[in-house]
């Protein structure tokens, strides 16, 4: 089984990512986890630290000569800003993070904490997410996440569906906030210089498609293996993150039946990833009790706003326990296009989880050939009108 964990601080020396389970043979570009991990330091609204940091990956475990070995690999990204101890203990817990509940749950400062509850660890999830993404690739599997909304501000998503990877992830590229397309950037990019003048911070709406995936990813038999559940679990692990959506989401509670469920059509002589069995609609965001259909999966999540705000929110001063504005640490005022790149790969971590599960083996050969028997024993079996 493909998993991971994190550990470091935000001021601390570094960011680990320990991926255990990944296969052997597959090829390794550290230049692509690189590439992620700058995107997520990008997106108009970032604050001081990105100035500071520039995130690469030193690959410590796990590779030998450009491929992995099979054994567990550690992903290192170094914090060039550590000082945890030179920094003062805070005592004014913020409204909206983990100050004050871990400090009771840990019977310490609220240093300890923030320092581990930091979307600073998130650059560990971002480079074991890139690292599943090639494991991802030899399947023509490929996720993109881009933003949908900054605030009230709904960026311009009014634009053709994309009907690629590639399509949508050049259109996402050519805007300032990760959105689909450039268009709907300017009403935004003000409305974040206005909250920085005003001490405040915004949150959004994030989502990823995930192409190529086939059929039969995930379980319906028993409630951990149902693939919604654990992309939505993984999705709602990330800071900042409060709501999540597959497909068409809270929507479909308020439509009948009729105009949620997808109707199933079916092309003859048509290879993976969806065998010939299209859908005209994708409401089910690409996957049905659990289970991978062969559309593309769609992820939707929102994010709340920062909850560092340098005017401050009411809040107490734990020494006295008299009111005191919240400590202010150095912050993001908007940190959604880095949401959205997060989003993207803790995605594609669990896509290519439920592959490695579906097509398992100790090697990236022996999966492809698992893939390919599958691919065929869906062709006879369609061959022989499912008889």
């Amino acid at each position: 089984m493909l998993t991971y964990q994190t550990a470091g601080e935000s001021h601390g020396l570094g960011i680990l990512a320990l991926v255990n389970g990944f296969p052997a043979g597959v090829p390794i570009d550290t230049n692509v986890i690189d590439g992620e991990l700058r995107r997520r330091q990008g997106g108009y609204g970032r604050g001081g630290r990105q100035a500071i940091e520039s995130d690469h990956v030193k690959v410590q475990t796990g590779i030998l000569h450009g491929q992995s070995t099979g054994a567990p690999i550690g992903l290192w990204v170094v914090n060039r800003d550590y000082k945890i101890e030179l920094m003062p203990e805070l005592y004014q817990p913020r409204p909206g993070h983990g100050d004050l509940s871990g400090s009771l749950k840990y019977f310490t400062g609220i240093r300890a904490i923030l320092e581990r509850a930091s979307a600073r660890e998130t650059a560990g999830r971002v480079a074991a997410g890139a690292l599943a993404s090639l494991l991802l690739r030899p399947f023509k599997i490929e996720a993109v996440g881009y933003v949908l909304s900054v605030g009230p501000c709904q960026l311009d998503n009014a634009s053709p569906e994309p009907t690629s990877a590639r399509e949508l992830r050049e259109s996402r590229d050519s805007s300032a906030l990760y959105g689909r397309s450039d268009r709907g950037d300017e009403e935004a990019i003000r409305l974040i210089n206005q909250c920085r003048e005003e001490g405040d911070t915004l949150g959004g709406v994030v989502e990823v498609r995930v192409f190529g995936v086939p059929f039969g990813l995930g379980s319906h038999t028993q409630w951990d293996r149902k693939l919604d559940g654990r992309l939505a679990q993984a999705v709602m692990s990330v800071q900042g993150f409060k709501g999540v959506e597959i497909g068409l989401g809270f929507e479909s509670a308020a439509r009948p039946g009729s105009q949620v469920h997808d109707p199933i059509e079916f092309q003859p002589e048509t290879s993976a990833p969806t065998f010939g069995y299209t859908r005209p609609s994708n409401a089910a965001g690409g996957i049905e009790a659990g289970m991978t259909n062969g559309q593309t999966i769609i992820v939707r999540a929102a994010m709340k706003p920062i909850a560092t705000l340098t005017k401050g929110v009411a809040s107490i001063d734990l020494r006295t326990g008299k009111p005191a504005l919240s400590c202010y640490e150095r912050s993001d005022v908007c940190a959604i296009s880095a949401a959205s790149v997060v989003l993207e790969h803790v995605v594609a971590f669990e896509i290519a989880t439920a592959l490695v599960e579906k097509f398992g083996g100790d090697s990236l050969s022996e999966m492809l050939d698992r893939y390919a028997l599958y691919v065929q024993a869906v062709q006879k079996r369609q061959h022989n009108h499912w008889s």
